[in-house]
Parts: structure tokens; C-alpha cells; sequence
């Protein structure tokens, strides 16, 4: 029997305004992200700096509004400044948190120049991991202040007389991880980050900074991680950080694709924690959410133990993306939009062959990865204001999920275009649903389009011999009958369901 699922959605119920930055993504100085990732001098796309110019139109293609760098692991073991100055002079490091040897051809400069190139804003990390307070407030002089100083007059010396005005940092990387270089007690963290944040804030008092967050919800210190790092650096933070990565390891999809639900309750716990402290220090001041990486990861984990170590770029967790993974990674998207009051900023983990909505061949093609696809939807049509919906869908339970919903939906209005677009997963596997969806305060508004993202094999995955095997396709199947919407949703699918007002 065909399922059945009702939203309803009324023009003047809105949640928040939807942040751009809630569609970035990171790039990490690991495997091949960035050396013969977005960089490979040698290739035939590359431009006069070393850039791929056709991995740059794919990331302008995904409208990507901040690029989180340089890490991530590898931040917290960096010395930024052997990433400036002449090339042939910067040292070649052993880097620890991967393994790797790290050339330092591409530093805070060239990234730079890249994220131009790219039409996107850069969310720098510094390292409270090794180094401290000396070297944060030195990054930002040299980053942000115009003239007339050591680190300033030194950036421009080396060819960048404007500044490159960074407006959004991470004091630091994942400190609750016992991997982690540098890692700390939250009281230690806490008092570090403080300290950095107060000499980085004098310096560009403009900047906004980020407090790390655990790592992810299943840390044994989680929760109380939070309101003690918290309780420290309140007054000097903007956002406190989430990560989270998830894996279909057991094969079960239904398990999957409700792991949505587990981000779900982990926002909802991070922003219960932050208000805590907020009335706990009678502050008026809210702490936001910098969900700064989250993906689907675990399919290179395996290959990954058999990379040999001290290499430069080798091809560390290059997950190849199948269907299933773009259904969650579409949640995950919808997850994110239904809490945009809190959760302002979010990196996508990460851009280019790591872990990446976007794999490059070296010497070779670029190619959009099934995750490409939800994300770019996302980041085009995901702009304005998030509605507060009323669903009705049929439920089921999985392994470790009760109550999951057959249905995951939100809707973006965008009052600018008189555009609304809903975005909906099927979880179903086995038939298609029936969507409909009330509008009230909706008058005059049409149909558009139905975009799906649909394949009969959920193992199906892009490949640069088939780069086209998974790629969304229209639908004119949506009606629009006194205010209701109706559309049949295919069994595990991705959907965009775009409206607009008529013209008079």
C-alpha cells in the first residue's frame, strides 16, 4: 500500500533567516585536497598560479560561501608562517596528524588568491595545539591589519599589499580528542582559547571566533566539554563547533538514512548546553553553532591503513560516494536548515578528493560525486528564510532509531525571488510516497520544477569512467489544486520541489 505524508506550511510561521555560511566546506591540508586537489601546477587546466581551473568552476558551481582551512588534525601540529615568503625557502615538514610530508608550496597566500578565484570567503584555524597566544594574535596582524606593522609590513613585502580581512577564525582543532596534537582537558583548552580569543579580538576587534566544540557526541566528556569551554571563553566567542561523520558499516539503509536523527538531538543538546552557561552567567549574549564538519565517511578506511607514511599527497580518505550516501547526506542538508536559527555556520567535510563532493584525477578529469548533488541543490535554492512545518508522515524503527519518519522535509521561502522550494527524502525502499503539502499565505504561486535525484542501484556511485551515473533529472508531475501542493515522491529519493509566485 502507498504511503502518505502532509506538510504544512504557512508564509508567516518562519524559523530564522537562512546564513549563507551554512552552506561551506573545508579544505585540510591532508591527501590530495589541496596538492593535486585544487593545486597541480602541471596539469593542463591549471592556471598561471597552479590553480585547476575546472575543479574552481565546479566549487563556484556549488556556490560555496566560506572554505574552512587549513584543518582540521593538521592545524593543530601547522607553523603558519612556514606557508609565507618565497617558495623555495619554506621548509618541508613531517606532518604528524596524517603522516604526510607537507611541501608548504600553498600557504595563507595562495589560499587566498584561490578562495577569490573560487568566489568564496575563507574561516581560518589557528594552532592551540603547539603553539599559543603569540602565534594567534601574529596570524591576524599579518592577515588583517593594512600597514605599518611587523606582520603586516611583512605580508606585503611578500606581495599582498591589501589584507586579506578574515573575518571568521577557529581558536583550534577537535582539543577534546586524545589523537589530537596538543590535545587538552577542557579546562586547559578553555583557558588557552580565552586568551588567544582576547589578543586576537584586540588586534581586529571585526573578527568572529570559534570555540571548539567535542568532536562528536559519543565523547566520553561531551556535554560537560561544552559548558566548561564555555564557561571560559563566553565573552570572547561568537560559536561553539560541532563535527560529526557517519557510516553505513552494517550495511543496513534503513539505520542509515535515520542517522539524521541522531544530528538531530546532538544541535538540540549543544544548544541546550550553551544556554545553560548563558543563564548560568545572566549574559544576554547568544553562542551560536559552527557545525564546521560533517559528512558521510568510511568507505576509504580500510585502504586508508596501507598508505605508506612520509609521502606528499597521498590518497588518504578518498571515499567513493554511492546513492545511499547523497539520500543522508540530503537529511543531514535538511537536518541543518530546520535548526538555522542556531546553527549558522557548516563546513561540508571536505571539497576536493577527500572525503569530497568533487574527485580529480591527477593529470586527469574532475568529476561531481553523488554527495555533489543535494549539496548543490541545497546551496542554490536553500537561500532565505527556513518555514516552521507541520508533518504528518507514516514512521518506522530501525537498529538504533525509534518513531524515523518515512518523510524528511523542509521549505525555504525566498521572499526576494517570491520563490519557495521544498526539499524532501523519501526514506522508503521499497515504494513511492504521496507528498502533500497545505500552503497558507501562498497566493498565486505555480509549479516550477521537481528535481529528483533516483537510482535503482543504491550502491550506484560516479566514477571518472562514469561520471553521469548518478545525476538528478526534472519531473512535471507536481499540481498545485486551492493551495495544496501534490507530488509522488519515488522510493528513496531525493527531491526539490520548486514554486514560485506568478508575475502580474
Amino acid at each position: 500500500m502507498q504511503k502518505k505524508a502532509k506538510m504544512i506550511l504557512d508564509k508567516d510561521f518562519k524559523i530564522s533567516k537562512v546564513d549563507k555560511r551554512i552552506y561551506g566546506s573545508f579544505i585540510e591540508h591532508l591527501g590530495r585536497a589541496v596538492y593535486d586537489g585544487i593545486y597541480e601546477p602541471d596539469h593542463k587546466e591549471a592556471d598561471e598560479m597552479g590553480f585547476r581551473k575546472d575543479v574552481i568552476e565546479l566549487v563556484k558551481e556549488l556556490k560555496v560561501p566560506i572554505v574552512r582551512y587549513p584543518g582540521g588534525n593538521f592545524v593543530s601540529g601547522y607553523n603558519w608562517e612556514d606557508g609565507i615568503g618565497p617558495k623555495e625557502k619554506r621548509p618541508r615538514r613531517l606532518e604528524l596528524a596524517w603522516s604526510s610530508l607537507e611541501t608548504n608550496q600553498i600557504g595563507i597566500n595562495e589560499f587566498s588568491d584561490w578562495a577569490k578565484k573560487a568566489n568564496t570567503e575563507i574561516m581560518m584555524a589557528i594552532n592551540l595545539g603547539t603553539r599559543g597566544i603569540d602565534a594567534a594574535r601574529n596570524i591576524v596582524e599579518y592577515c588583517n591589519i593594512r600597514e605599518g606593522s611587523y606582520w603586516s609590513d611583512l605580508r606585503k613585502s611578500h606581495g599582498y599589499k591589501e589584507p586579506h580581512n578574515i573575518k571568521l577564525w577557529n581558536l583550534g582543532n577537535e582539543m577534546d580528542g586524545p589523537w589530537q596534537i596538543g590535545h587538552k582537558t577542557a579546562d586547559e583548552y578553555g583557558r588557552i582559547a580565552c586568551e588567544a580569543a582576547k589578543v586576537m579580538k584586540i588586534v581586529d576587534p571585526s573578527i568572529e571566533l570559534v570555540a571548539c566544540g567535542s568532536s562528536n557526541s559519543s565523547m566520553p566528556t561531551f556535554g560537560q566539554w561544552e559548558a566548561t569551554v564555555l564557561e571560559h571563553t563566553y565573552d570572547y566567542v561568537d560559536y561553539i563547533s560541532m563535527h560529526t561523520y557517519y557510516g553505513n558499516e552494517e550495511n543496513d539503509i534503513e539505520n542509515f538514512l535515520a542517522k539524521s536523527l541522531d544530528m538531530d538531538a546532538f544541535i538540540k543538546a549543544v544548544v541546550s548546553t550553551a544556554d545553560y552557561v548563558k543563564a548560568k552567567k545572566r549574559s544576554r549574549k547568544t553562542i551560536n553553532i559552527s557545525f564546521d564538519e560533517w559528512n558521510v565517511w568510511f568507505h576509504s578506511r580500510e585502504n586508508d591503513k596501507k598508505i605508506e607514511p612520509w609521502t606528499i599527497a597521498p590518497p588518504l580518505l578518498e571515499d567513493v560516494y554511492t546513492f545511499e550516501d547523497a539520500l543522508l547526506v540530503g537529511c543531514l542538508l535538511i537536518t541543518l536548515l530546520k535548526h538555522a536559527d542556531r546553527v549558522k555556520i557548516a563546513c561540508l567535510a571536505q571539497l576536493v578528493n577527500v572525503i569530497a563532493p568533487i574527485m580529480t584525477e591527477k593529470g586527469g578529469k574532475a568529476w561531481r560525486q553523488t554527495i555533489y548533488y543535494p549539496y548543490l541543490h541545497a546551496s542554490t535554492y536553500g537561500r532565505g528564510e527556513v518555514l516552521a512545518s507541520v508533518i504528518d508522515s507514516p514512521k518506522y524503527d530501525s537498529k538504533d532509531f525509534s518513531d524515523v519518519p518515512f518523510l524528511e522535509s523542509t521549505a525555504v521561502i525566498n521572499d526576494e525571488n517570491d520563490e519557495l522550494t521544498i526539499f524532501a527524502v523519501n526514506r522508503d525502499k521499497a515504494d513511492s510516497m504521496l507528498f502533500e503539502c497545505e500552503l497558507k499565505g501562498f497566493e498565486n504561486y505555480r509549479f516550477i520544477e521537481h528535481i529528483v535525484l533516483e537510482n535503482n542501484d543504491i550502491k550506484a556511485a560516479n566514477t571518472k569512467e562514469n561520471p553521469d551515473n548518478v545525476v538528478p533529472h526534472s519531473k512535471n508531475d507536481a499540481v498545485i489544486e486551492d493551495g495544496l501542493v501534490k507530488v509522488l515522491l519515488p522510493r528513496l529519493s531525493w527531491n526539490v520541489i520548486r514554486l514560485e509566485k506568478v508575475k502580474k
